[in-house]
């Protein structure tokens, strides 16, 4: 008995210098003292076995063995707990002395920065917003924007294709034809999204944004337009911007504008910004022509309308500085966070 007692001892001494971690000394100390698989516990589940001469001494000394082994453990966890503890604060230390980590905030994309501030503009204006779909057929695209068949528009080099009768829209005014054939007039909505064109160069990318403004109601004339788009500019570009209007082109408005705004870096006099002409070109607009309102049911005696687009990227390049409209699609960060409003 004595030498089994004795051997526990010497297996519970050496094996208390290996254990490093509390873990470790509840693993071991259960494996003595559970009172169900303990190598201790274990020695009374013997006592029915020992002759009743010896059962008293054996009792007495595997009692003996037990409370040695819990004191045993328990300066060992008292010291295992204290390294632990001194390994934490050494780990959780802090200097106070060191400087503060720089957290970097970061911000909208400036694309998103520049839609946001046209549809806040707008809707100021009582303007709706309306959400049109990328992929479109002919018939809203061209047809019923009264573009012809042979319009270089239509051609392939311009237009992105994906079937003879679908398309990548290649303007915002397509939602101008689904809004017009399911409202009645009066009729005031801004349509932000992507557009497709088959182009690419330091100013035009083969994917931008456009957002296009329409206007339905009695006596709408080019005041109005110019009224809406002199609030435009002042708005985005600052106070004492003016706006311009020039002859132009456009299928799908008749008279059709070239919109103009003083230059804002020189104030109108003339500057390398402006190349000298005080005006810089912005966007497109004019008066819904009367076959387009005609298309979507709308009684053109009746009813006129305003129409303008306005690429947001190039919105964001004058804006901000930016010479090459790629700068806005690289995602470099350098850039990026120098452009937030």
């Amino acid at each position: 008995m004595n030498e089994a007692l004795e051997a526990i001892k010497q297996s519970i001494l050496e094996g208390e210098k290996k254990l490093t971690d509390s873990k470790s000394v509840y693993e071991f100390k259960k494996s003595f003292l559970d009172s169900k698989n303990g190598k201790i516990g274990q020695l009374m589940k013997e006592m029915k076995n020992i002759p009743k001469e010896d059962r008293a001494a054996y009792g007495k000394g595997v009692n003996e063995l037990k409370e040695w082994a819990t004191n045993v453990f328990a300066s060992v966890e008292e010291k295992i707990k204290a390294k632990e503890l001194e390994l934490r604060y050494k780990a959780e230390k802090i200097d106070v002395t060191m400087p503060a980590k720089e957290i970097h905030t970061g911000n909208l994309h400036p694309i998103t920065q520049m839609r946001n501030q046209l549809i806040d503009v707008f809707s100021s204006m009582g303007f709706e917003v309306y959400e049109g779909a990328e992929i479109e057929n002919d018939y809203y695209n061209f047809t019923a924007l009264n573009t012809p068949k042979d319009h270089p528009a239509r051609d392939m080099q311009d237009t992105f294709y994906l079937s003879p009768e679908f398309l990548l829209r290649t303007q915002t005014s397509a939602g101008q034809i689904h809004v017009m054939e399911d409202r009645k007039p009066p009729i005031k909505i801004i349509s932000p999204g992507k557009v497709f064109r088959s182009d690419d160069d330091a100013t035009h990318s083969p994917m931008f944004t456009q957002m296009e403004g329409l206007v339905v109601d009695e006596n709408i004339t080019l005041c109005d337009l110019q009224g809406m788009l002199d609030v435009f500019v002042q708005k985005i570009y600052g106070e004492g911007t003016v706006t311009r209007l020039r002859p132009s082109y456009f299928p799908f408005t008749e008279p059709s504008v070239e919109v103009d705004c003083s230059c804002f870096e020189c104030g109108g006099k003339g500057c390398k910004f402006c190349k000298g002409t005080g005006w810089i070109e912005i966007l497109g607009a004019g008066i819904v022509n009367k076959k387009v309102l005609e298309n979507c049911g709308i009684d053109s005696e009746k009813y006129s309308g305003l129409a303008f687009g306005i690429g947001i990227e190039r919105t964001a390049m004058l804006k901000y500085g930016i010479n090459n409209i790629k700068l806005l699609f690289e995602s470099d960060l350098r850039v990026l966070k120098q452009l937030d409003d």
